[in-house]
């Protein structure tokens, strides 16, 4: 049984862990209000240029000559798959949720016959992921040295996944990331980058495919700064929703953990108080007994 002392000290800790736990809560809950504006500013930007490349590969996919990044290189024997997390915890299953995703995507390219290769961008994806696909890893881009996340670490992600497709690493490559909802609801999701995947339209619906474009001054020379310019982009974005979801799931975590914490205090508390009345009762008692011996 733990001695009066013992309970205090514990008290002490909850109350200091508390204290940490409100304050990373008033913190998150400050910084979010700019990611999430951040993170629905981005999305008509990305949507529009999806649906336009969209677009453009149902029309041009068939001709000679498209680029790769619009039609593919022909094969779909390797996968790269992009698993965006946050470089920090303390956010609940924010984290694991995104690599268990990846992790099951792994799984069935695998049945598949499939070769599979994982860039991380964030820490804490890497650490989930090492345990089972350390040999899969090619590389892992730490974002923990910036202080405001811009459009300039998506190009560097971007340039990084280029450069791999232009060495013929990889044929497909599928980025993972949160899709932020709510404050309480983020999604895992996959988004497609190489190829700019087709058009999903109804059977008779062809309106999208048949649009009709002009390209001036060159339909190459846009495409060849278009695309990737849009895979820049939808790595941005989803930068912009993980770091929404990542401050709304730490948010609510440590609100949680500041309830509990509250509930640990009132029972050790109350249990403290108990041991107190128990101690102070056997001491009169003893001497009473004393008293009456003599």
């Amino acid at each position: 049984m733990p001695s009066l002392k013992d309970l205090r000290n514990r008290i002490s800790s909850v109350k200091a862990t508390r204290k940490i736990t409100k304050a990373m809560q008033m913190v998150a809950a400050a910084k979010l209000r700019r990611a999430q504006e951040a993170a629905t500013a981005a999305r008509p930007y990305a949507e529009h240029m999806d649906a336009i490349l969209t677009n453009l590969n149902a029309r041009l996919g068939s001709r000679e000559g498209a680029s790769p990044l619009l039609v593919g290189t022909g094969k779909d024997d390797t996968h790269l798959l992009v698993v965006m997390t946050a470089e920090r915890g303390l956010a609940g299953a924010f984290n694991s949720n995104i690599a268990r995703m990846a992790r099951q995507r792994v799984r069935d390219l695998h049945a598949e016959g499939k070769t599979v290769k994982i860039l991380c961008v964030g820490r804490k994806g890497a650490d989930v992921l090492r345990r089972e696909y350390r040999p899969l890893i090619v590389d892992v881009i730490d974002l923990r040295a910036v202080r405001n996340l811009g459009y300039g670490e998506a190009q560097s992600v971007a340039k990084r996944i280029l450069a791999m497709f232009e060495a013929g690493e990889f044929d497909v490559a599928t980025m993972f990331f949160s899709h932020f909802k709510n404050i309480i609801t983020q999604d895992p999701s996959s988004l497609q980058l190489i190829p700019v995947p087709q058009p999903e339209q109804a059977a008779g619906d062809d309106e999208g495919a048949k649009a009709s474009y002009e390209f001036e001054p060159d339909e190459e020379d846009i495409l060849s700064d278009l695309l990737p310019r849009n895979i820049a982009t939808q790595i941005y974005r989803a930068l912009l929703e993980n770091l929404a979801g990542f401050y709304a799931s730490q948010m609510t975590a440590m609100d949680n953990a500041t309830r509990n914490a509250g509930d640990m205090i009132d029972s050790l508390t109350l249990r403290y108080n108990r041991t107190r009345q128990a101690q102070i009762t056997k001491e009169l008692i003893e001497i009473i007994s004393g008293a009456e011996a003599l």
